[in-house]
């Protein structure tokens, strides 16, 4: 009787285990992880009792990749809605949501720290917390978050988490708090920056002083050896930086790229530093994805930054890229000999052929000033709400600026296309060597610059942008750099 009672006693707590176990939920992940997961950057983690060798706390963190199409994967939002029963929460946040980042708490002796899920609006995110079977004071957190890789793949994380329940330590510790700040940066993929470095100060007058201090990396790196209101950040191999660092107030922060040559770029990303705050950051060629739902909350746009007003410090600090095209003319003598030699083409060119020169260049400056249309056009319709919106709403649709960038993008196309054939047409009159070879250059390049400002104005203004003002922007700055290499090759080869 003994055994026949412990056997069906046994037997019942395993069938116990399986009704009280997300086991759908459990086998998806486990399978997307074993097939798709990318273990030489999965974290694990397990922290047990030295006494009694129970977890108390246990992170799993696989990166995968894999089809859209993928029969698992498909089915994942069918596997959560099946385990929703055994649950005591379930989320779910859809692909654009601008709101709703997420982040899972882990506590543990008297401490507690946060793993970032969903940290941006192109993401999707299912997450599940059950009570842990072998120690009810613990929970078992299951999370699968993705985003779009190429129009075939997605790439992802799947958290599987085991930590003590968030209402036990806040019930026991009357709440932890913390006081880091946390800077989380990807590099994308159109760059390949290896360095930046970090610029803390209380004051915003302090912060430029810092700032401005030293051009060279070189003798900023002499400086942090003794202070630590500087500090580098390197980039891994998986494209990530960023620092963390106890605050009690807000102070101002300052990210800044250290070049290949060792300067230090002429242009900076202003974030307010909160404590307890995780801001998000992805940099680009020439620009970056802010974290729009920080700065919503405590950063630029909460009425509390030291930076309201002063978004675009680093061009009026430094010149920014105007100083680029500036310091492209290194000797002003030269400089000033290149125009003594200058012949005007008009002295020797037919009526004909100046008549070609001038129909040309007509037809470019038009198109220029088509383009700054389209963009006034396009600022002006996403400043005016549709019925029901007020100003200081988000866009909730870019129909009309959309169109607009969609068509800038073709007639910058078209102008550069103009502009290749004007100096085709010097080359084949045999005026080339007559026309002062960077001003044509710098014509463009500052045109491009103006482009880029007005984009990153936007996307300060309503924190994001629309597929196709990120198409354009990209588009842009790729020719603004185009242009920049120009100035820089005309310069050397006049030298």
């Amino acid at each position: 009787m003994f055994i026949a009672f412990t056997a069906v006693t046994t037997v019942s707590a395993q069938r116990k285990y399986r009704v009280d176990s997300p086991t759908n939920v459990i086998n998806v992940l486990n399978f997307i992880c074993d097939t798709y997961g990318q273990k030489n950057s999965q974290v694990y983690s397990v922290n047990k009792n030295p006494n009694t060798g129970i977890i108390e706390s246990k992170e799993v963190i696989t990166p995968f990749v894999c089809k859209k199409t993928e029969p698992h994967f498909t089915m994942i939002a069918d596997y959560f809605h099946k385990d929703e029963p055994v649950s005591y929460q379930l989320m779910h946040i859809a692909n654009g949501n601008l709101d709703n980042f997420f982040r899972i708490s882990v506590a543990r002796d008297n401490t507690v720290k946060y793993v970032d899920v969903r940290t941006y609006t192109n993401q999707e995110m299912w997450y599940m917390a059950v009570k842990n079977h072998d120690n009810p004071q613990l929970r078992d957190v299951y999370a699968i978050v993705w985003e779009n890789m190429d129009a075939e793949n997605v790439k992802g994380n799947v958290f599987m988490i085991t930590s003590l329940r968030p209402d036990i330590y806040e019930k026991d510790m009357e709440r932890i708090t913390t006081d880091t700040f946390t800077l989380d940066g990807r590099m994308g993929e159109d760059i390949s920056d290896s360095l930046y470095v970090f610029y803390m100060a209380d004051t915003y007058e302090e912060l430029n002083r810092l700032t401005m201090m030293t051009q060279s990396y070189a003798e900023l790196k002499e400086y942090m050896k003794t202070h630590t209101n500087v500090l580098p950040m390197p980039v891994s191999k998986d494209k990530k930086f960023g620092i963390s660092i106890d605050l009690s107030g807000r102070m101002g922060g300052r990210i800044r790229t250290v070049m290949p040559d060792g300067s230090l770029c002429k242009l900076w990303t202003n974030i307010d530093m909160v404590p307890g705050e995780t801001y998000h950051i992805t940099t680009h060629n020439g620009y970056y994805t802010p974290d729009s739902d920080y700065e919503r909350r405590v950063g630029l746009y909460s009425g509390k930054s030291m930076f309201e007003g002063k978004e675009n410090d680093d061009v009026e600090l430094t010149g920014g890229y105007n100083d680029v095209i500036a310091d492209t003319v290194a000797d002003e003598e030269w400089h000033q000999a290149e125009k003594a030699e200058y012949t005007d083409p008009a002295e020797y060119l037919t009526e004909a052929q100046l008549m070609e020169f001038s129909n040309k260049s007509k037809a470019l400056e038009e198109n220029k000033e088509n383009i700054e249309e389209m963009y006034k056009a396009a600022k002006k319709s996403l400043d005016v709400p549709p019925y029901g919106m007020i100003i200081s709403d988000k866009p909730k649709s870019w129909g009309i600026a959309d169109s607009q960038f969609k068509m800038i993008c073709k007639q910058n196309d078209l102008l550069v296309k103009q502009f290749e054939d004007i100096i085709n047409t010097a080359t084949e009159l045999g005026v080339s060597q007559n026309i002062q070879p960077t001003e044509g250059y710098k014509y463009m390049l500052e045109f491009f610059m103006k482009q880029s400002k007005a984009l990153i104005e936007i996307n300060k203004k309503y924190g994001y942008l629309s597929k196709e003002a990120i198409k354009c922007q990209k588009q842009v700055n790729k020719l603004a750099e185009k242009y920049m290499n120009e100035v820089r090759k005309a310069t050397t080869n006049a030298h």
